[in-house]
């Protein structure tokens, strides 16, 4: 019997998902694909009795907007959401703005794979000459975040990732989780990926497998250690899924028309 219980997503599609380009910390809403993912999630959500006490969310708007319309499907509006840049999705560096596929065809399908997937490889840091350098560091969202600007990231790994979500975890999600409250995690892939990276034990050299679709609830069941009682477990149509996660792993390849 589980002690404790957590749903974790990765937020709906968002424009540039769709695009097929290096998002990050590039704000972005979600597509008309990812808003019927997030409602699609709380219709599901519902059907199966969640009730949810608090949800936390990254800083950027394709995270909150999911958040907002899985509470509004379920009818769980009033739910009180915490949002952190802890949370973000993995900064991309340099990489912010390209395709995937194109980057593929430039540069091999393997090292697009290790920039996206891999555990401790760093792309290279965004320059202040980057066309989106000055939209990210000018955003005043980060204005409110526990660190200076000047110590924002400007490019991560995903050991990065976890060592800066870590914290926020351990003081602010976990208390609430062992206070009884349902928890609803709605962040990004590499995010996501970083957190069942540590609750689960994945290696470093596994965690390149571990993709994670869009707008795709994840329940987690846990012991009073806050130690996994099994592996994860993707809710809804388990063939969709599949076919979902195999579209991610596809953006990272050079497309078929140019190999």
């Amino acid at each position: 019997m589980a002690k404790y219980r957590l749903v974790l997503l990765r937020h709906g599609e968002g424009a540039w998902n769709k695009e097929n380009r290096f998002c990050s910390w590039v704000d972005q809403k979600l597509s008309s694909d990812g808003i019927k993912e997030a409602q699609n999630c709380g219709k599901h959500l519902k059907a199966l009795g969640f009730e949810f006490d608090l949800v936390f969310t990254s800083v950027l708007s394709r995270s909150i907007q999911t958040a907002w319309l899985i509470l509004e499907e379920m009818g769980q509006e009033w739910v009180p959401i915490q949002s952190s840049w802890r949370l973000n999705e993995r900064h991309y560096g340099a990489l912010i703005g390209l395709n995937r596929a194109e980057m593929a065809l430039n540069h091999g399908e393997e090292q697009v794979k290790i920039w996206r997937r891999s555990y401790d490889v760093t792309p290279p840091p965004i320059a202040e000459s980057h066309p989106y350098y000055e939209e990210i560091y000018n955003d005043r969202r980060y204005k409110c975040s526990d660190v200076s600007q000047d110590n924002l990231p400007k490019a991560e790994s995903l050991k990065d990732v976890l060592d800066r979500l870590l914290p926020y975890w351990n003081e602010k999600i976990v208390p609430e989780l062992k206070s009884g409250k349902m928890i609803l995690i709605s962040a990004h892939g590499n995010s996501s990926r970083a957190l069942l990276k540590h609750l689960e034990g994945i290696s470093d050299e596994d965690i390149i497998n571990v993709t994670l679709p869009t707008g795709v609830p994840i329940l987690l069941e846990l012991d009073e250690n806050l130690h996994p009682l099994g592996p994860h477990q993707f809710l809804g149509d388990q063939e969709a899924i599949q076919a979902a996660i195999k579209k991610v792993e596809d953006q990272g390849k050079v497309k078929s028309a140019e190999k």
